[in-house]
């Protein structure tokens, strides 16, 4: 699949119909995860794009098959512009830990199990590195990683990856964010994503580190001009 930054759709030649990423366009958020598609959402919204979620239009969850997130963004997004004949947008992400040699990392939702219970999943990594721990000291680096894809009904999908590093903490601080956040500090600060304001955290995230890429990618030449012809301008 793709790789960070990559544009697949122009390296295949094709033409990319960008009228619905100009200001007042909608995108579908390829996801039936509401934290995410508030935060997605809320990233789209100041480029003065709306949403919907793959979850409004009753759209099925595909199986995410692949052994990367940038796989995995990807087929959510082609999946989701395929069935809805929609520019679609997907993230998919998740928590890495330095000890656990980089998991739960792409199963991190699957930690939580068919209940989506984040309290459990956040107490199997903590006893997952207190087995880990070495003469009684823990590593508890660790770094969140988002792929965020944007895919076209034509099957064009361009990727983009950030991430944030920092450190774990238990017990589990806030309830602010979703998922790891209360047990993830992040390098530079004290409180958790989970006792952090939402708007703070939604501009240093590791989406929003990805989304910067998204956003540095749609101001080059050849997307300007597409957007422009795709306008009518």
């Amino acid at each position: 699949m793709g790789t960070e930054g990559v544009g697949l759709g122009f390296a295949q030649g094709r033409t990319m119909n960008t009228k619905q990423l100009t200001p007042g366009g909608r995108i579908l958020i390829a996801s039936h995860n509401s934290g995410k598609v508030r935060e997605i959402g809320a990233l789209l919204s100041e480029l003065g794009l709306s949403c919907d979620s793959a979850g409004d239009l009753g759209l099925a969850e595909p199986e995410e098959t692949a052994d990367t997130f940038a796989g995995n963004a990807e087929l959510k997004a082609l999946a989701a512009a395929l069935s809805a004949g929609r520019v679609s947008l997907a993230d998919d992400s998740g928590l890495s830990v330095d000890a656990l040699g980089g998991a739960p990392g792409i199963y991190s939702a699957r930690w939580a199990g068919p209940e989506k219970d984040f309290q459990s999943a956040m107490r199997k990594v903590e006893e997952a590195l207190q087995a880990e721990a070495k003469e009684g000291v823990l590593d508890r680096r660790a770094r969140f990683i988002c792929a965020l894809s944007l895919a076209w009904p034509n099957g064009q999908v361009e990727t983009f990856q950030g991430e944030i590093a920092g450190h774990l903490v238990w017990p589990p601080r806030g309830e602010r964010g979703f998922g790891y956040d209360p047990v993830f500090v992040p390098e530079g600060e004290e409180m958790t994503f989970g006792e952090m304001d939402p708007d703070y955290k939604h501009r240093i995230s590791h989406r929003a580190r990805a989304f910067e890429k998204l956003l540095v990618r749609l101001s080059e030449p050849e997307m300007v001009d597409a957007v422009r012809n795709a306008d009518g301008g």
